[in-house]
């Protein structure tokens, strides 16, 4: 199908993104509004009938022709401009990648959040949504499972992105103090899957699932579709506060492995963090040591903020799981390093511990870099 003319999408989009006539409900501005969560949460908004306008900004245009874009970088002073009028900013133009060099991203994360926050004050805008993890909970032995909203956050900033948003979390915190009249609400999904890419979904991408002799895993998954209307409740005030957001209840390890169908790999905490700790320092891999311990230990939480508010998740922890699956079909990881098949199998046949996994990689490249010489 061709693209329509560009005068006449031009004023198709003048028409769509004005306000609904009559509609009532607030106005809404979406920050990272071009992909991901921000994609699917504009598109979301847009045929809602409970809002009356979506802003979308971002810093390329995106498809969803029912908004109101706006063209710019989250860090720009410029935004408050681009603010005026809406009565609530979900800010989602976060970078989490794990390719992203660690000082630009937290520049990125966390600057733009302050600009955000402090514009949107300035602008007017009664209450911003921020979307952090469930991982600012921190994975603990100790951990109660489920874990409340209201738990302590005992994260450190020693897993990937993770310090980034435990300063967002503080942010949240002082911003209703340094702004008066602004509402914050944070929203914290557990492990996100739906065209995701974080250390915790490559997991599911080793021929071997690392088990650490001695830990507690329990995992819990939130499907990108949920986090998305659990947004929306917080953005229609229908949920505030701190809102915990996953399926219900949890999988064991061995259930994991009993319906994913890969076996373990078992090793001693001191040789698995340790040789992830190398691996990571030396450049090999993108993930520090310190993403193992979620790995390891549970950092399931109760949404049950959300389940007062009368939201219930469309999916449940195996569903996600499964869907996981068939989206990692086909890559192969070690140490949340990516491989082609040739290596994968190199490596899997070599490897009984990460560090001779990471070792024999160390090998492979330095033979190839000798035959090119």
């Amino acid at each position: 199908m061709s693209s329509p003319d560009p005068q006449v999408r031009a004023a198709r989009n003048q028409s769509t993104s004005s306000s609904r006539p009559g509609a009532r409900g607030p106005v809404v501005a979406v920050t990272g509004a071009a992909s991901g969560v921000g994609a699917l949460l504009t598109a979301r908004l847009a045929a809602s009938d409970e809002v009356r306008q979506v802003v979308a900004i971002d810093e390329r245009r995106g498809a969803c022709d029912e908004a109101r874009w706006q063209i710019l970088d989250v860090r720009d002073p410029a935004i408050a401009e681009k603010l005026r009028g809406a009565d609530v900013v979900v800010h989602l133009a976060l970078d989490l990648d794990l390719e992203t060099d660690a000082a630009a991203r937290t520049a990125y994360n966390v600057r733009g959040t302050q600009t955000v926050l402090t514009a949107a004050a300035a602008a007017g805008v009664h209450r911003v949504v921020l979307c952090t993890s469930a991982m600012v909970y921190g994975a603990l032995p100790d951990n109660e499972l489920p874990l409340s909203e209201d738990a302590e956050l005992r994260a450190t900033a020693e897993a990937t992105g993770v310090g980034d948003l435990l300063e967002i979390e503080r942010l949240a915190r002082r911003a209703p103090r340094a702004h008066p009249g602004l509402n914050v609400t944070v929203v914290r999904p557990a492990v996100l899957v739906g065209g995701m890419d974080t250390a915790l979904t490559r997991y599911f991408e080793s021929p071997r699932l690392l088990v650490v002799a001695g830990s507690r895993p329990a995992w819990q998954f939130c499907h990108v579709d949920d986090l998305c209307s659990a947004l929306e409740y917080a953005v229609l005030e229908k949920a505030d506060g701190e809102l915990a957001v996953g399926c219900d209840g949890w999988l064991e390890q061995e259930e994991v492995e009993e319906l994913s169908g890969i076996r373990r790999m078992e090793l001693p905490s001191t040789v698995a963090l340790g040789a992830a700790a190398r691996l990571h320092r030396i450049g090999l891999t993108p993930s520090p040591a310190g993403d193992l311990a979620y790995t390891m230990y549970p950092w399931v939480v109760s949404g049950s903020r959300l389940h007062d508010a009368g939201w219930r998740p469309k999916y449940t922890n195996e569903e996600v799981l499964s869907e996981l699956l068939e989206e990692v079909s086909g890559r192969h990881t070690v140490a949340g390093r990516r491989l082609g098949r040739k290596d994968a199998t190199a490596a899997g046949a070599a490897g009984a511990t990460v560090a001779l996994l990471g070792a024999a990689a160390v090998v492979r490249r330095a033979r190839k870099a000798r035959r090119r010489i």
